[in-house]
């Protein structure tokens, strides 16, 4: 009787132990996979602000009316973008 019990209790212990370790095994895949798209999306903000102070390493893009207005507007989300990545 006793030891019926326990096979019983080994057999609920022993599901729910391989249970739990495939949600744990999913669980970290899915943090790999998000770490993996944060460090693209590092990479991505760095080469744009690259980019944008190669583009106008003269001005003359901010010192234009109409062009300058959406260059600004870029350069404000670029900084706001370069906040983020500063803080991850």
């Amino acid at each position: 009787m006793i030891y019926g019990i326990l096979i019983v209790l080994v057999v609920i212990l022993g599901f729910t132990t391989y249970n739990l370790l495939v949600k744990n095994e999913k669980a970290e895949d899915i943090i790999l996979s998000q770490n993996e798209f944060i460090g693209k999306i590092k990479e991505t903000i760095t080469y744009i602000n690259h980019r944008l102070t190669q583009i106008d390493h003269r001005g003359s893009f901010e010192a234009d009316d109409e062009i300058g207005f959406f260059f600004k507007e870029v350069k404000q989300l670029q900084d706001k973008l370069n906040e983020f990545n500063n803080k991850q």
